[in-house]
C-alpha cells in the first residue's frame, strides 16, 4: 500500500525536468554566449552536455579563447533537466593554472573597464569589472575553492552581489 502512495510523488518529480522559464534572449560577449537557449549554446560549441539532475544541465566547451587569451575551459548552466530554460551566465576557468584568468582582467583594464572588490576586511570575494554601456559584468573569484573562475553575467541578472 505504501508503494502506491509514492507513485504520484514520483510522477510529479519526473515532470520537473522541463524548463521552469523560457530561455532568455541570446547575448554574446567576447565571442562567448552569455545568455540564451540550449540551441544558442550548442551553436557556440558548448556541446559537451551533462544532465546533472532533474533541474539543470551543464554544457562545456574546451580550448576556449576569450578576449584574446586562453585557452580555457568554459561552461553554461542551463535551467531544466533538458536545458529548456536556457542560461544567464558563462563561466571560464583554467584547469591547471589558477592565475591564468588574470590575463582576461588585464585585457579588460587595458580597454577601460573599471573594477571594484566585494571583499570585506581581509577576506576576498570577487573582483567585478564593469564599463559604461556594456551589457555584462565580468566577475573574477578572489577567494575560491578548487579552480579560480571568471563569470560573465548579463546586467539584467541581479542574483550576484555587486559593488
Amino acid at each position: 500500500m505504501a508503494r502506491i502512495a509514492w507513485w504520484p510523488a514520483l510522477l510529479l518529480l519526473a515532470g520537473c525536468g522541463g524548463p521552469q522559464r523560457p530561455p532568455p534572449a541570446r547575448l554574446m560577449f567576447g565571442g562567448l554566449p552569455v545568455a540564451g537557449s540550449l540551441a544558442d549554446a550548442k551553436r557556440a560549441g558548448f556541446i559537451d552536455c551533462v544532465q546533472s539532475d532533474a533541474v539543470s544541465m551543464r554544457c562545456r566547451k574546451h580550448k576556449v579563447m576569450f578576449e584574446g587569451t586562453g585557452p580555457y575551459e568554459a561552461a553554461v548552466d542551463l535551467a531544466g533537466g533538458d536545458g529548456g530554460g536556457g542560461f544567464g551566465l558563462v563561466t571560464v576557468w583554467h584547469d591547471t593554472d589558477q592565475y591564468a584568468v588574470y590575463a582576461i582582467t588585464d585585457v579588460l583594464e587595458k580597454r577601460g573597464w573599471q573594477s571594484c572588490n566585494t571583499a570585506t576586511g581581509d577576506h576576498g570575494d570577487q573582483m567585478i569589472y564593469s564599463k559604461k554601456g556594456a551589457r555584462v559584468g565580468v566577475f573574477m573569484d578572489l577567494s575560491y575553492w578548487g579552480k579560480r573562475r571568471v563569470r560573465v553575467i548579463p546586467n539584467w541578472n541581479k542574483r550576484e552581489r555587486r559593488c
